[in-house]
């Protein structure tokens, strides 16, 4: 038996026992089986695995609702190369029970690999398409740690056994497996590297054709040459802030937005800050608002009912022109809806929520990256413009993986002092002429008379005022520096065609998948462009020209089409641009958007049957062997 303490020499694997490694470029891995598994740490490993070697990686997850648990999945798309997306179908699935396997079979690409388990599933022995590898887990696992365990060490073996089939490193996965573990009873680590290497040295006769090593690249002309961090979105989101200078907020527990909720928790302390848990969404921001208005941008955050029941606050914020940052953590709905599921249906509750007319400036990130980077341009904005940043992320992004460049860190940190420099004596907190600076209390004050703030229609002064002439020109100003706003956003860039048959628009977690759906699309021999929405609100200006050069605008976006045919984002840009050639693709299914499927809706809009042969083409799996010499090798336990 193989042991990761005695590996086969790197780069030749032995004569007798293997043949040579068959080189791939990325791999797509589907884990499905209970949420009580631990399949999303098996994932976990890898993905923070490929981060750790300079690879790339994105994952994909579902978990149930239901507090009891049941299926779920945990895809990871792995390898060299840049990777955009986890994946439409897999390369290799391991199914740990029969519903695994009749669930996710049709996910698996002609010529991909079905990995299960003995002791629980019976795969169709008729079906050809897949090299089946039949591995008796359960008993495995039993067999290396005990029966008293099995239930929890079924994943670490699985990992030992991809660990072999990639030729992953070993030492490296150990030392993921002691930090995660590690500051628990030393049992668990020992069970857990007793299942791995059981894993790890399953009978190799068995595996002779499956070994697969990814290519390699040269990372210090891929990148920025600094480390890579592996990690989710709402992880980036989190430290984004801190890195923002946020050091105080207030939220109420909800998925799947609660996760930032505790590593400010947890963090802000660390830096002499407070997050508090209210009890309720009113009170949440409420609270957020009173750090603000100290002087302390605050941030406060919630998922599409939570966001709801902020709005009468999020309308005193605007009114009062308090700087505020709000996350809105997308899922499905409405009401608890499909809570552990993505959508981005609330994009209209995020633009006009609220009563009145109360403007507010809307932001949404495109990858865990990006994640981190809108939180300081949320922060840069709330302060210069004292107004309320909605960061409208989405249950795709918030448990999705990835790895990136570690971020500068000592070059982006902000300073969160409050502003209590002196005001001169004609100070006006809300000039009709310039934009409005909150000043804190404690902010000397030339005249000797502090500013009020109301959520009252106000004057110049904060005094409350019933002047017809006065709320319509408030109204006006508060409109006008988002306009301001507008004119100071770069304009996104366009990738591929500058001009042709159609421009694809995405927001949010559709960036990856949309260009890679625009490569596609390319390759089926159409022009096309692909562009990328960050500033959904104010949109940044300059977009009507791009618009006009092409022949169709495909909005992708994961909400309902409504009553009149467009998602919400393509209702937004037909009433802003009144261009007819604004179409969409639009689903609520609750899964993020695949790759074919945006290529496949391109195609309708266009009537193109060149498209289907691009969808077609990425059919193949990347575990085929190039050239088969024997009949496909169908091992057994």
């Amino acid at each position: 038996m193989a042991s990761p303490h005695t590996p086969e020499a790197t780069g030749a694997a032995t004569a007798v026992t293997r043949h040579a490694p068959h080189s791939i470029q990325d791999v797509v891995i589907r884990l499905a089986g209970n949420s009580q598994d631990g399949i999303q740490t098996i994932g976990g490993f890898l993905a923070r695995l490929a981060g750790r070697s300079d690879q790339d990686v994105m994952t994909y997850m579902t978990i149930p609702s239901t507090i009891s648990g049941g299926p779920s999945i945990f895809q990871v798309r792995m390898g060299t190369g840049e990777i955009l997306s986890a994946g439409d179908r897999t390369d290799m699935l391991v199914a740990f029970y029969q519903h695994s396997y009749d669930a996710h079979i049709a996910s698996l690409r002609p010529g991909g690999v079905l990995v299960y388990d003995t002791d629980h599933v019976k795969p169709n022995p008729d079906d050809h398409r897949f090299t089946q590898v039949a591995v008796p887990i359960t008993t495995g696992t039993v067999e290396a740690v005990g029966g008293a365990a099995k239930d929890k060490g079924k994943n670490m073996f699985v990992l030992g056994f991809l660990a072999r089939v990639f030729d992953l490193d070993v030492a490296k996965l150990a030392g993921l497996i002691k930090e995660r573990f590690g500051g628990k009873d030393e049992d668990i680590v020992r069970n857990a590297m007793l299942a791995f290497d059981a894993g790890y040295g399953w009978p190799q006769n068995n595996l002779r054709d499956l070994f697969y090593r990814f290519e390699a690249i040269d990372r210090a002309t891929a990148r920025t040459g600094r480390p890579q961090v592996t990690m989710d979105g709402n992880t980036a989101l989190a430290y984004g802030l801190i890195a923002a200078g946020i050091r105080h907020g207030a939220g109420y527990p909800i998925t799947p937005w609660s996760s930032i909720m505790e590593i400010l928790r947890t963090e802000l302390p660390k830096y002499g800050g407070t997050f508090v848990q209210c009890e309720d969404e009113i009170a949440s921001i409420s609270t957020a608002l009173g750090f603000s208005y100290s002087g302390q941008l605050a941030i406060t955050g919630s998922s599409g009912p939570g966001l709801s029941l902020k709005m009468e606050a999020l309308g005193w914020a605007v009114m009062a022109e308090m700087p505020l940052i709000v996350i809105n953590v997308q899922r499905g709905g409405p009401s608890t809806g499909m809570p552990t599921n993505v959508e981005q249906s609330d994009l209209m509750q995020a633009i006009y929520g609220s009563h009145g007319d109360s403007p507010r400036v809307v932001l949404a990130p495109r990858n865990v990256e990006d994640c981190f980077h809108i939180a300081l341009e949320a922060a840069r904005i709330a302060r210069d413009y004292s107004t309320p940043v909605l960061i409208l992320t989405d249950q795709g992004l918030s448990s999705r993986i990835e790895a990136f460049d570690e971020p500068d860190f000592a070059a982006l940190m902000v300073n969160p002092a409050p502003d209590l420099s002196e005001r001169p004596a004609d100070f006006k907190p809300y000039p009709l002429d310039a934009i409005t600076r909150h000043a804190p209390p404690g902010a000397r004050i030339a005249s000797g008379k502090f500013p009020t703030v109301t959520g009252l229609e106000h004057d110049e002064l904060g005094h409350p005022t019933g002047s017809p002439k006065l709320h319509q020109q408030m109204t006006a100003k508060r409109r006008e520096k988002l306009k301001t706003l507008a004119a100071s956003l770069p304009l996104p860039e366009v990738t591929g065609d500058d001009a042709g048959d159609v421009l694809l628009v995405t927001w949010g977690s559709g960036w990856g998948p949309g260009r890679e759906a625009l490569t596609r699309v390319r390759q089926a021999g159409l022009t096309a462009g692909h562009l990328h929405l960050r500033h959904l609100n104010p949109l940044p200006n300059g977009l009507e020209p791009i618009f006009a050069r092409y022949r169709r605008i495909v909005v992708a976006e994961l909400n309902d089409e409504g009553l009149y045919g467009f998602g919400q984002l393509a209702l937004l840009l037909r009433a802003r641009f009144a261009n007819p050639a604004i179409v969409s693709v639009c689903k609520t299914d609750g899964l993020t958007f695949k790759v074919s499927e945006l290529v496949a809706g391109i195609g309708r809009h266009l009537e193109s049957r060149t498209l289907d042969t691009a969808v077609g083409a990425a059919t193949a799996s990347a575990l085929a062997r190039p050239a088969p010499t024997a009949p496909s090798p169908t091992a057994s336990s």
